[in-house]
């Protein structure tokens, strides 16, 4: 109670009332005031990138430790020039004190662009209001004898030791050929120098390479998380009953993908409810995030988790109520609450923003009743939005964005009915079936959000137009429904074929870069693995790329069915009776020329047989497609000059237009393109990650007098119903 008392009054709350009054107010109104001091929010603290601008410390809020919002528009809140010797800094590592009202922070003082054996120094700072904050430059090999080869001083981070009354600072150093380890020692009292020499906290059993520790408490137990950079690296955790030494390696490794990471961040959730563990998947410009409750075991919660940021190296820290309106109040926009807006029928993926004319642009989902939209914003403590206008059918609507001490300003939303993207989410490498037995059409796509494409599963959506889709659930899970792969679900196809009264659906997928055989009697599955990869090796003579991207073709003129598939090379062989393996003698490889790189798809049109492809990597912004025709459908395949079909529109802000399937309207010489693309509007600026967050689209394809294909325009406009 009486260090309630002190935060209130700290607080400037109830700094007049006597204390008895106090009480008495507690007593009878708790709840208001206790939410004020008690931990009811988090900040998060980070960095966000190799370029020297984003070596800075940035702020985000969360309410729930799941969902964060950035701060200051994503911009630093503290100039890396005034606070460090290198004029960037790193690994941002924030903690409250002991006596609740004080901060504490330590980063490294680096700037990548020098090289990762640059920087010899740390910087701690401290604060009493998170705003304003007082900092010192400790470079550890001029402060410290015996750091004559020293290389490196990394991700710093601090704790209270309850038995040394002090403040432990903890951080990874190398020195000439040894591998990096984990060192530690106590600040002195000001928080602005190292007060004892730095000594070894971690002894790696092997010796090898251990980086970005971080340590928490529970039950009297501490737990040090960290990475290790030998063997297999990965993020490892020992234990001790004090905090300065003795910590036991447990067995194995805590992340719960197999992409690298580095930078893991322990936070305890206010709601008691456990452990949030995230890490940095750095490869992939992506965050994780696992829950646990007793440390040992963690399971991913990414689908519970947004920021409209893109974090590295960060930590998570609670915050009471009334630091979190302090922390509004001075850097909250109106921008990012606007950000948040969100209903059933928007596209949450595709939300535009133009600050300079403070317009949000919403794209609706099809056969939206503009006059019913009723959008929703998620605030915090001290921010109201409040509508203006009547209803979208009539155009923009206005609302007026209150942030407590800030100028109100008024923004106007814009819900637009573009049908491009056709499905809610991320997905790529589309296959798209008409089926005679249900009249529908349907899509298989790669389920895509996944770092490293590391995705586990396959759905399949339905429309009677294609233009509105359902989901239809899971078809294949690697995880339950398939013996010899169990990750990297990639790249489906499948084919519907009469047999008898009824019907069989032959769907081909990638799994772990094989190929794999999965047949059901229904277009929306589900469907079972045949218990073995089709295809699990390279064609004789080629000596790269991966066997991925299975295409299923009916030849209509032969009644014969053919399988094609490669990566850096186009395989076709005809398929065997039963469509469970490939017929002898009629394997060739046939990649058309130096363009093709995946996603083959092949069609019948007027006598030719059309093969299109994917150049270039799904991770660059020109990724696109590519065509050529053969007379036979196993080639060869002659190649246009003008043989491109679809690519970016920068213009439009459309990037890496790729890995298509085709679809012909039944009786009708009408066809469609079906690909995916970078999210729309924020792929293009996530660099490489965005091959891994892509989106599905449908536009028209037509074709000249002479057969050839007229390159597509893509749009955010898409297709009308299909009839």
């Amino acid at each position: 109670m009486n260090r309630l008392l002190r935060v209130l009054q700290s607080e400037r709350l109830l700094i007049n009332l006597a204390p008895n009054l106090l009480l008495l107010l507690l007593a009878v109104a708790p709840t208001a005031l206790l939410a004020a001091v008690s931990d009811s929010a988090y900040l998060f603290v980070y960095f966000t990138g190799n370029r020297k601008s984003d070596e800075a410390v940035r702020y985000a809020i969360s309410t729930d430790g799941y969902r964060f919002r950035s701060l200051n528009n994503n911009e630093p809140v503290i100039s890396s020039a005034a606070i460090s010797s290198t004029g960037g800094v790193r690994d941002p590592h924030i903690l409250r004190g002991q006596d609740g009202k004080t901060f504490y922070m330590a980063v490294t003082d680096m700037v990548s662009a020098n090289g990762w054996n640059s920087n010899r120094a740390m910087a701690l700072l401290k604060s009493t209001d998170l705003i304003n904050w007082s900092s010192a430059i400790i470079n550890i090999q001029q402060r410290f004898p015996g750091n004559d080869s020293l290389l490196r001083v990394w991700a710093p981070q601090t704790i209270y030791d309850k038995k040394a009354g002090k403040y432990m600072v903890y951080w990874s150093m190398k020195h000439g050929q040894e591998p990096d380890k984990i060192y530690y020692a106590y600040a002195n009292d000001d928080f602005t120098d190292l007060a004892t020499a730095p000594a070894q906290l971690y002894f790696s059993p092997n010796n090898g390479a251990c980086i970005d520790g971080d340590i928490i408490e529970k039950d009297n137990r501490y737990y040090l998380f960290f990475k290790t950079e030998d063997g297999k690296p990965g993020i490892r955790v020992a234990v001790s009953d004090r905090v300065n030494g003795g910590y036991q390696l447990r067995h194995g490794e805590v992340q719960q993908t197999q992409q690298p990471v580095e930078g893991s961040g322990v936070f305890k959730l206010n709601n008691n409810e456990g452990y949030i563990l995230m890490y940095d998947m750095y490869t992939s410009g992506k965050y994780q995030f696992t829950k646990s409750k007793d440390l040992q075991h963690f399971e991913v919660v990414d689908k519970e988790v947004s920021m409209d940021f893109q974090p590295r190296h960060g930590t998570v820290m609670p915050i009471t109520g009334a630091e979190l309106a302090r922390l509004i109040t001075k850097y909250a926009t109106a921008a990012g609450f606007m950000g948040t807006i969100h209903d059933p029928a928007i596209r949450r993926q595709n939300i535009t923003m133009d600050t300079a004319r403070r317009t949000v642009q919403v794209m609706v989902k099809p056969g939206t009743d503009l006059k019913r939209l009723q959008p929703a914003f998620e605030l915090a403590p001290g921010v109201r939005i409040t509508k203006l206008g009547t209803d979208f059918s009539k155009g923009k609507v206005d609302y007026k964005v209150s942030i407590q001490g800030r100028p109100a300003e008024v923004w106007s939303v814009v819900a637009v009915a573009n049908n491009n993207t056709v499905l809610d989410g991320f997905y790529a490498d589309p296959d798209v079936l008409y089926a005679a037995k249900t009249g529908k059409y349907y899509i298989y796509p790669t389920s895509d959000g996944f770092a490293g494409w590391s995705g586990a599963y396959f759905k399949c959506f339905s429309s009677p137009d294609l233009v509105r889709w359902k989901e239809e659930g899971k078809v294949l899970d690697l995880g339950t429904d398939v013996t010899w792969a169990h990750t990297k679900a990639w790249a489906p196809c499948i084919i519907e074929r009469k047999e008898g009264d009824g019907y069989k659906y032959y769907y081909y997928y990638t799994a772990e870069q094989k190929i794999g055989l999965a047949v059901g009697d229904d277009p929306a599955g589900p469907f079972h693995d045949i218990g073995h990869p089709l295809i699990d090796k390279r064609p004789q003579g080629v000596n790269r790329g991966q066997e991925i991207d299975p295409e299923v073709f009916h030849d209509p003129v032969s009644d014969k069915y053919f399988l094609y598939w490669g990566n850096g090379y186009m395989a076709v062989s005809e398929l065997s009776a039963d469509m469970r393996s490939l017929k002898e003698g009629t394997f060739k490889v046939i990649t058309p020329d130096a363009t093709f790189r995946e996603g083959t798809t092949v069609f019948y049109r007027n006598g030719k047989y059309y093969f299109l492809w994917s150049e270039n990597d799904t991770r660059s912004e020109d990724y696109r497609v590519r065509y050529g025709t053969a007379d036979a459908p196993a080639g060869p395949i002659k190649v246009p000059a003008n043989n491109l079909v679809i690519a970016k529109d920068t213009a439009a802000g459309i990037y890496a237009t790729g890995h298509n399937s085709i679809i012909q309207v039944p009786g009708k010489d009408e066809w469609y393109i079906v690909y995916h693309r970078f999210n729309y509007p924020s792929g293009i600026r996530w660099g490489r990650a965005a091959g891994y967050s892509r989106e599905v689209c449908i536009d028209r394809l037509y074709f000249n007098e002479d057969g050839s294909i007229r390159q597509v325009t893509p749009t955010h406009k898409g297709i009308d119903p299909v009839r």
